[in-house]
């Protein structure tokens, strides 16, 4: 958690082996996320990080797959933005 307090909990179903990256807002809230790298030996999960920091404006260091590292639904924490502010950020794509 950031120091101050603020932490985003997201729920992600993965698509890995796809075209291109790319982060899409279902309508319940979860993050649909396609990416290019496959499911193997984490590829997918370091891409996933990546491309939700790139997104949403925060370090690497500050995203982590809490559950689902081996699954396509994952429970992602993002440090230094609350929810609300992380969806907005996302739904601006």
């Amino acid at each position: 958690m950031s120091p101050d307090g603020l932490e985003a909990r997201l729920c992600v179903r993965v698509t890995p082996r796809s075209r291109r990256d790319e982060v899409r807002l279902a309508s319940d809230g979860t993050l649909l996320v396609r990416l290019k790298a496959p499911p193997v030996e984490g590829a997918a999960n370091r891409a996933l990080v990546a491309l939700l920091a790139d997104r949403l404006s925060v370090a690497k260091s500050d995203v982590a797959v809490l559950r689902g590292k081996g699954s396509r639904d994952k429970l992602v924490a993002v440090a230094g933005v609350g929810r609300a502010e992380a969806l907005d950020r996302l739904r601006g794509l």
